[in-house]
């Protein structure tokens, strides 16, 4: 009976302490919506996720039209904080925002710092080239050879790619990704290596010009997700709006004006 009575007594005990805890400790989500807002990361220079005009200091794109969903949702203001790819994981570990769109591909170092959300978009690495040059550039071997100029932007995971994959062609890293493209357009580059949803939409953008090199079947496979602070409550709010609104078509129809 003794043993059984201090065991009960114990339990009940942890019980209580894991109460106070929770109580003591409250939520990312709980802090969000004490404050009314939701603090967004992004870099502002991914179309068509993100990007900022200079001029006006406005966010725009795919998932700056998400994130005020999500703040909808939730019931708080949205505020965009400016970060850039060499110093998301930075700006991340320092608390500048509560969570990261724009773009964010899932990886493992990223996932030891935070939560995913449920992947919002499946793609991989592919390369975009001028239409001409389509047919020399089909795999990696065509590609990693003297000569051939492949273009990254600093910090993410484009960079990350072409490193591990390319030996002897060239890599420059151009530090403005907003007008990177161009910079094949023009010819001073041959090619970059990005997620298929850029380079079809940089397709549509320098039509006759660029052309992605077979988009639907890519280098290695990736997803995209929103990158989220530590936080259970957190995550299973952003998780359940997800599911809601890719099954009402509300995730569809903003893809659509931004994809389609």
């Amino acid at each position: 009976m003794t043993v059984r009575f201090l065991s009960a007594l114990a339990v009940a005990l942890l019980m209580n302490l894991s109460a106070h805890a929770q109580q003591a400790a409250p939520s990312r989500l709980d802090e969000i919506m004490k404050r009314g807002t939701l603090r967004v990361g992004m870099t502002g220079d991914y179309k068509p996720f993100t990007y900022l005009d200079k001029a006006t200091q406005q966010f725009s794109g795919f998932d700056v039209d998400m994130a005020e969903a999500l703040g909808k949702a939730l019931g708080v203001k949205v505020e965009f904080v400016p970060t850039a790819w060499p110093k998301l994981m930075k700006d991340f570990e320092a608390d500048q925002f509560d969570i990261a769109m724009g773009g964010v591909s899932v990886t493992l170092d990223r996932q030891r710092k935070g939560f995913f959300s449920m992947p919002i978009m499946r793609e991989g690495k592919t390369p975009i080239a001028r239409c001409a040059d389509v047919g020399k550039y089909q795999t990696l071997p065509d590609i990693d050879k003297k000569g051939t100029r492949v273009i990254v932007n600093p910090g993410g995971t484009n960079e990350r790619f072409a490193r591990a994959n390319i030996k002897d062609a060239d890599i420059t890293v151009f530090a403005d990704n907003t007008v990177i493209f161009d910079e094949i357009a023009k010819g001073n580059a041959d090619l970059m290596m990005t997620d298929a949803s850029e380079t079809r939409y940089q397709q549509k953008q320098h039509q006759g010009v660029l052309c992605a090199v077979h988009p639907e079947k890519p280098f290695d496979f990736s997803e995209k997700a929103y990158w989220l602070q530590r936080d259970m409550a957190l995550k299973a709010f952003v998780d359940q709006w997800l599911h809601i609104s890719m099954e009402d078509g509300s995730y569809r129809k903003i893809y659509a004006a931004w994809f389609d």
